[in-house]
């Protein structure tokens, strides 16, 4: 231990105690770790120092505060080093193409850790090896990263944000030269070169000399130019939007969007969406939600339906915190507001993107056949039903945008035209300027969406039930359990693989015959000639699907970021079989089946998600 530090009596924590106070410059940080040591507080101390974070595909999410298990200036400086060490083996004119880092407004004073100061540490690194580095010098959404990396054709991205976690929490999310965020085997060479490069730089803390630096320059007016411009080539009814009646209210969720939305709804020529005064503004301690997830549906729009009632407004757009996605609700006859889900809003901006193709082409379908939509594995099959019918194109891929975007880029590559994708999770991707779900220009679509069908005195919930009357009823049913026992995970799942004796899977579910079963933790696929899963395997992260003799899928996952235990079920009903209230009670039952049968709640002490 250093001369006027105690050891804790454990040599481990002892140097990695002492390797950290050797490194860190922040007095803040620094200082906590000496008065844990000085306390003998050893739970803190062990939960500061036990792990590293894991650098995975999402990159880093955790915590703010000491230690090499949170988000700090040491922690972000080691992971830069990395990054650039990593980029440095894989492309040779890093020091010609350069990099773009974007930040949202989340901050923690008893660190002295922020987005913003994040960033600038991030630069200085890359500056201090000869790195090209384009800086936002203000908060951006985060789709504006990949944007640029595209746009400016950079051999990568980074953006610190924690999207909507809680407000402790931060995050390192990393893009490729495609694009699109990074996917195997990238994050484990990263990982491996963070390991390597875990020493301070000489100059990777002087975050004064890199802002000063000749090679850093701030994109931040030519690339919201660039977007606004770039959006425009999706406004397909400009002289409608103009004199729309319809009135719309927004909220960003103390996050990054209200000036970007307002920008995106006056690039459509929109009237500017109503805004939730209380909301608008960046704010890191998001003071009037629980959770700054607008995916937990009411209690974050609570203010927004006041102003829309206030303002006579039928429809709420409402973004997360560093506006990659969108919540849509809308106001029914009946007075009460409908909070559309993920799925729901992928089958309505699908069908809308899918229309407007339709009209911009005319009605030669010549090239139909190279025109693509993909949605994730855990997402509605509704877009399938659409191709089916229609004749173009629906794949799958593995759950998060990652898997998406990079799809989108190779069939790009191969000259296809990508309309959209989508996941449940209220991410869109509606153009490929942006390989990556992206809020605002989903919001901006949407509000065109609304405007249009106002002019047919038609809203979106009439539209969703006509989608479902033509391509068949897709009900969905979506939750979890909130477990932070690794152990109980592990059981749960392995007693699923070894139901009926080893290595045998379960025939039914409490009544309900399976028909077939994917486990893309072990690579098993019942529905493939050889047994063998097509999309890609991972033995991280646990995820489990089973097709159902009623039409019913379920799929149970682990999440990358969160201690819980997901699932995701859907019955998807013929087109003309639109008995609604019998396909949801059916539904019901089976997701009841689900959690009596391979949850088990009470036994393994699982929490339901809070209502």
């Amino acid at each position: 231990m250093e001369n006027d530090l105690e050891s804790t009596g454990d040599s481990r924590l002892d140097q990695a105690v002492t390797q950290w106070l050797q490194y860190d410059k922040n007095p803040k940080t620094a200082g906590a770790v000496r008065s844990m040591v000085k306390d003998k507080a050893m739970s803190e101390l062990q939960r500061c120092f036990g792990a590293r974070m894991e650098f995975g595909t999402a990159g880093l999410r955790a915590a703010m505060g000491p230690g090499v298990s949170c988000m700090n200036d040491l922690t972000i400086i080691q992971t830069t080093q990395g990054f650039c060490a990593y980029l440095e083996q894989c492309f040779t004119d890093l020091k010609q193409r350069g990099v773009v880092i974007g930040f949202d407004a989340r901050a923690h004073p008893p660190s002295g850790g922020s987005s913003k100061r994040f960033a600038c540490l991030a630069a200085s690194v890359f500056i201090s090896r000869g790195v090209p580095v384009y800086l936002f010098s203000d908060i951006t959404p985060t789709p504006y990263v990949p944007f640029t990396v595209s746009h400016l054709k950079l051999c990568a991205g980074v953006m610190v944000t924690a999207s909507h976690n809680p407000k402790q929490d931060n995050g390192y999310k990393v893009y490729w030269a495609n694009g699109a965020q990074i996917i195997p085997p990238h994050d484990k060479g990263i990982a491996a070169a963070i390991e390597q490069n875990l020493e301070p730089w000489p100059e990777s803390w002087d975050t004064d000399g890199a802002l000063q630096s000749s090679l850093l320059t701030d994109p931040y007016q030519d690339i919201h130019g660039e977007y606004c411009q770039t959006i425009q080539q999706h406004c397909y009814h400009r002289e409608l939007n103009k004199n729309t009646k319809v009135k719309i209210v927004h909220t960003s969720v103390h996050g990054v969007g209200h000036f970007f939305v307002q920008a995106a709804f006056k690039a459509f020529d929109l009237q500017p969406p109503y805004a939730v005064e209380e909301q608008k503004d960046p704010d890191p301690e998001f003071p009037t939600v629980k959770y700054p997830n607008p995916e937990e549906g009411e209690g974050v729009l609570t203010l927004s339906f006041a102003l829309a009632d206030k303002e006579g407004a039928t429809v709420i757009l409402a973004n997360d915190p560093d506006a990659d996605r969108l919540a849509i609700a809308e106001k029914q006859k009946s007075g009460q507001w409908r909070v559309f889900s993920g799925n729901e809003l992928g089958a309505l901006l699908g069908w809308w993107i899918f229309q407007c193709w339709k009209q911009q082409k005319g009605e030669g379908k010549a090239s139909i056949k190279d025109v693509y939509m993909l949605s994730s594995t855990v997402s509605s099959k509704i877009l399938r039903a659409i191709a089916v019918k229609e004749g173009f194109h629906f794949e799958e891929t593995l759950t998060g945008f990652k898997w998406m975007g990079n799809r989108a880029r190779d069939l790009m590559d191969q000259g296809k035209t990508v309309l959209f994708a989508f996941e449940e999770a209220i991410g869109y991707m509606c153009f490929t300027a942006v390989l990556d779900k992206d809020g605002v220009s989903a919001a901006a679509i949407a509000g065109e969406f609304v405007s249009y069908l106002a002019s047919k005195n038609l809203t979106l919930s009439h539209q969703l039930k006509s989608i479902y009357e033509e391509y068949g009823y897709h009900i969905t049913k979506n939750s979890y359990f909130i477990c932070h026992n690794q152990d109980t995970i592990k059981r749960l799942f392995e007693r699923l693989r070894n139901y009926d004796g080893e290595n045998s899977y379960p025939k039914e579910c409490g009544g309900f015959a399976i028909t077939a079963v994917r486990d893309l933790t072990t690579g098993y696929d019942s529905h493939q000639p050889d047994n063998k899963a097509v999309l890609p395997t991972s033995k991280s992260s646990q995820m489990i699907t089973f097709t159902f003799a009623n039409g019913g899928v379920a799929t149970m996952r682990t999440s990358g970021t969160e201690p819980k235990i997901k699932y995701y079920t859907e019955l998807c009903a013929a087109p003309g079989n639109s008995d609604l209230n019998q396909l949801k009670t059916e539904l019901d039952n089976l997701v009841d089946a689900i959690v009596e049968h391979f949850y088990q709640p009470e036994k393994n002490s699982l929490t339901p998600r809070p209502q």
